[in-house]
């Protein structure tokens, strides 16, 4: 299918981007928590993290520089997967992330979130990592989209239909904190984030988004 920029402009496009934009936005916020606790992030964050300490970069440039690459290879053999929900993940949510870590650190957030009571960090990874769910469902069934990272897993699948999406999809993210490991072992500062909570959520994150959107397709 070839690109067309009418594929922008969508069905109800108004009440789409009114659900889709917030959510980007959100999805920065509540991955910026995640990183400052430490315990493990979504595996394109984590990927992008580690390339970013390594690069000595904020991450919002270094998403912009790797998604870049992804999309010419969307645009390349997945045309139709580009949109506005695309671009707004590409630009939007590592400068929020950089955004809100600087306003964590100067209000002090961040050394609570590092070193504060036990408890009450479990409840807010807890709460951050339903809501962070939440919110990636409604920017997917915005369905304005596909974020470049998750695109290039859907035209793998399409290349070999006979394994099914959500092993491909696994491995692509297994793969994603493989790269973030090797840029951490390559960084001075070493691995940034959680290797462990990194693997669990590429393994669980998906099916957990797929159950939460099943009720919120129904709604947008």
């Amino acid at each position: 299918m070839k690109f067309t920029f009418k594929q922008f402009i969508v069905t109800n496009f108004g009440k789409r981007l009114a659900f889709m934009l917030p959510a980007v936005i959100l999805m920065g916020v509540f991955v910026s928590i995640l990183v400052e606790i430490g315990w493990g992030t979504d595996p394109a964050s984590f990927m992008n993290l580690n390339v970013a300490d390594a690069l000595g970069w904020g991450l919002g440039n270094t998403e912009v520089l790797l998604y870049g690459i992804m999309i010419i290879f969307t645009f390349i053999f997945g045309a139709e997967m580009i949109g506005f929900g695309t671009l707004a993940n590409m630009i939007l949510i590592g400068y929020v992330i950089d955004l809100c870590r600087w306003i964590w650190k100067n209000i002090g957030f961040a050394q609570f979130l590092a070193e504060g009571n036990f408890a009450a960090r479990v409840v807010i990874f807890a709460l951050t990592l339903f809501v962070f769910v939440v919110v990636a469902s409604i920017y997917i069934n915005a369905q304005m989209g596909v974020a470049p990272y998750d695109a290039i897993p859907n035209i793998i699948s399409g290349w070999i239909p006979k394994v099914p999406f959500a092993v491909i999809r696994i491995l692509f993210d297994l793969a994603a904190v493989g790269a973030g490991v090797i840029a951490g072992k390559l960084n001075p500062n070493g691995i940034q984030g959680s290797i462990v909570g990194s693997i669990l959520m590429s393994l669980l994150l998906g099916p957990v988004i797929s159950i939460v959107g099943k009720p919120l397709k129904r709604i947008l």
